[in-house]
């Protein structure tokens, strides 16, 4: 039986309601329509990629995932290291970065990719959006619109007062349990340091649920999947799913509505899940309540 849908991306004027999908895409080393047809059948807003392209045309595989799936490349790839951030047009990117981290010797190094984005506010936003109401705008570069003036300013209009603004990371922590609880705590104090609103984490924590960095993660942010469940919960591998080391993560304030890997959803066949990469997708709808302004 089909899964019942999350609810379509709406923005309002007491909140915002934005669809996360964090995935693991393995360089896009698999079936790359497969992959193009999980994302577009998710509808997200907000993308978190962990292995993307990093080497040799990494801006061209990411331009090619961005134009397929409807999106827009925001931050990350080869600069974070592997995470990557891509956003749909709903989405003004005030600010974008991308942090590498300490490299151990012997070890991948790890880095985070990172975003500010607005919701709202009379720029770029459809209303509602979801399965069948997607935009159609298409992006064929790998170069971010921040839609502001080389000041760093946000453009006039942009109505902010109006806005929800949200920062996301997309992180892939180690394989190594050291330094992986290490990289927790470093994920928590980058995402302190936006200083928004409402923030996510998002990613490949490479931990289960009772380790040690993915409890260090979910004692400061809510566990999306532990919080709200839907859809199916582990998330490795997609032939034989026992573990569940991807997530989202939401600070205080951000309602989850349901978060989990897709399974059943329309448009999702369990052959393009197996097919697409060694990871199953994670997707959230998360509700945003308007800030007043002080």
């Amino acid at each position: 039986m089909p899964l019942v849908d999350l609810p379509g991306s709406t923005t309002g004027p007491d909140a915002a309601v934005v669809r996360v999908l964090s995935y693991n895409i393995r360089s896009m080393r698999d079936d790359r329509a497969a992959l193009a047809r999980v994302i577009r059948a998710c509808a997200p807003d907000v993308v978190c990629v962990q292995e993307a392209p990093r080497f040799f045309r990494w801006r061209k595989a990411a331009a090619w995932l961005a134009r397929e799936t409807g999106l827009v490349y925001t931050t990350g790839g080869a600069p974070a290291a592997g995470p990557m951030i891509l956003t749909s047009l709903r989405a003004h990117v005030e600010h974008a970065e991308d942090t590498l981290l300490p490299r151990v010797p012997g070890l991948h190094r790890r880095g985070f990719a990172t975003a500010v984005l607005r919701f709202g506010g009379g720029h770029r936003d459809t209303g509602l959006r979801g399965p069948g109401l997607r935009d159609t705008g298409l992006r064929d570069t790998g170069l971010r619109d921040t839609g502001r003036p080389a000041s760093g300013r946000p453009a006039s209009g942009d109505g902010d007062g109006n806005a929800v603004r949200l920062g996301v990371v997309s992180c892939h922590l180690s394989l190594a349990e050291a330094e992986r609880y290490e990289q927790a705590g470093m994920l928590l104090d980058h995402l302190t340091a936006l200083d928004v609103p409402y923030a996510i984490a998002a990613g490949d924590i490479n931990d289960r649920p009772d380790g040690r960095a993915f409890r260090r993660i979910a004692g400061k942010l809510r566990d999306g999947w532990a919080t709200e469940p839907w859809g199916s919960e582990a998330t490795f591998s997609p032939k034989d799913p026992r573990r569940r080391i991807d997530g989202v993560f939401a600070s205080e304030g951000i309602e989850i509505i349901g978060c989990g890997v897709p399974a059943g959803l329309p448009g999702v066949t369990d052959a393009d899940l197996r097919a697409a990469t060694d990871h199953l997708p994670v997707l959230a709808a998360l509700r945003l309540p308007r800030v007043s302004p002080v």
